[in-house]
Order: C-alpha cells, then structure tokens, then sequence
C-alpha cells in the first residue's frame, strides 16, 4: 500500500510540473502598433509595419514577438488591424464597424491570455466618449467609448472565461481616454499595463519603443505573480497554523 502511495505522489509531481512548463498561449487585439506585414490574423487585417521613417524592419522587432520568445510564451492569434478603434467611430467619424475591437473580439482563437492594445485610435481620431455603461448596450452605444469598451471587456471574459484579459494603456492618449480604461477595467478586474517612456518615430514605437514595451509588459507580469504566489503562501501559512492550534488543543486535551 505505501508503494502505491508513493507511485501515486511522484505521478502527481510529474503532471504538476507538465503543466508548469507547458507554454501559455498569447492572443492580441490590437492596432497598428501590433501589426506586422503577413503576420496577423485575418491576412486581410491592414498593417501599419514595416513603414517608411520607423525602424522596425523585422518581426522580431516588435514587442509581442519580443515579449512571446524572450519568455517562453506562444502566440495563439494576432488580430491586429491598423486604425482600428474600440468603438465603432473612426476617423473622420466614419462606422469602422467593420474593424473595430468589439467586431474583432471573437477572432482570437483558444488563448491562455489576452492583450488588449488599443485606445489611440479612439484618441487620436476623436471619438465620442459616451457613458459609463455596464449592461444592455445598444448598437448606437457602441459608436461611443466607454460603453464600446465595457461591451469588450463583458464579452472578452464571456468568450474566454480560461483566459486572463490584460489592457495594455499606450503612452501620450488624451486624460478622458485614460481615466475611461482605469475606470471600466476596475469594474471588470481587468489589470491595465501602463505603458511609459516609449520611444516613437511617426508616432508609432520605434525599436527602442518595441523593447521597452515588451519588457514593461514581462515586468508587469512578473510582479503580478510574485504577489499571487505570496498571497498562496500566506494562505499555507494560515492554514498550518490552525492546523498546529488544533494539535496543541487536542494534546492538551
């Protein structure tokens, strides 16, 4: 019996440390910022790089793939689209309904995590702000920010209830646009990477801009497990303590 016992503890050590070495699966929706020429998914997506006056010239330039073979992740889908908003507002007010994030949400595969990368469009283009508004949208809404972004966080977390949802929050946006993404990103437990010092030539990340958003990106992840595992820790620790509390008051007994 003892022999099954310890057949049946290594077992379980082997499945465990599978699964910690197996590579989580990484999906983008993002803008310009993420695309690469035949690199994303659809192939019809418009992309922004390589461009003329920026120096990202290679794929592995850009920070997701960067971020994906530095760290040992892989990429499931990148559904990036160059001048795509979160709303269905684009430029020059028109219905970009046909590239926006909320269109786009459903595309993204089976991932493990998810990097949402967007918002500078929707600065940069002026598009309305709207409402905060957390359920029930209407199709007009949805020309708006903030309710267009909620619609995107409820239904990210409706599609993929596996995958962790991060935001990743560009550098040089408008305050109302920030304060939007704290806001609703809270209410969906949505951590936002705060993206800063990122260098930029044509307004988009150079390749000192790529590097410094792919380790910013790692580093915040980084953090957010240390905390996690000490929170695991702390827990044991309570745990064992009641446990020798229950001891000590059953020798006493």
């Amino acid at each position: 019996m003892k022999r099954h016992f310890i057949l049946l503890a290594l077992a379980i050590c082997i499945l465990q440390g599978g699964a910690a070495l197996a590579q989580k699966r990484v999906s983008i929706l993002g803008d310009s910022y993420s695309t690469f020429k035949e690199h994303v998914t659809p192939k019809e997506n418009l992309v922004w790089y390589p461009a003329k006056d920026n120096d990202v010239v290679k794929l592995e330039q850009t920070w997701w793939h960067q971020f994906i073979h530095n760290y040992g992740y892989t990429l499931e889908v990148n559904n990036s689209y160059s001048g795509s908003t979160i709303c269905n507002t684009g430029y020059r007010k028109e219905d970009y309904s046909d590239r926006s994030f909320i269109t786009r949400m459903g595309g993204l595969g089976n991932p493990d995590i998810i990097f949402i990368f967007g918002a500078t469009n929707d600065s940069w283009a002026g598009a309305p702000i709207g409402e905060y508004k957390y359920d029930s949208w209407t199709s007009q809404e949805l020309y708006s920010f903030r309710p267009a972004l909620a619609y995107l966080l409820s239904g990210l977390q409706s599609r993929y209830p596996q995958a962790r949802v991060y935001y990743l929050l560009n550098s040089e946006l408008k305050g109302s646009i920030n304060e939007s993404v704290y806001t609703i990103c809270q209410r969906y437990d949505v951590p936002v990477i705060t993206l800063y010092n990122i260098e930029k030539q044509r307004s988009h990340p150079s390749i000192a801009g790529m590097k410094a958003i792919s380790e910013q990106v790692h580093a915040f992840l980084e953090k957010e497990a240390e905390q996690e595992q000490f929170k695991a820790l702390k827990s044991e620790m309570q745990e064992i303590k009641m446990q020798l509390e229950e001891i000590k008051r059953l020798i006493q007994k």
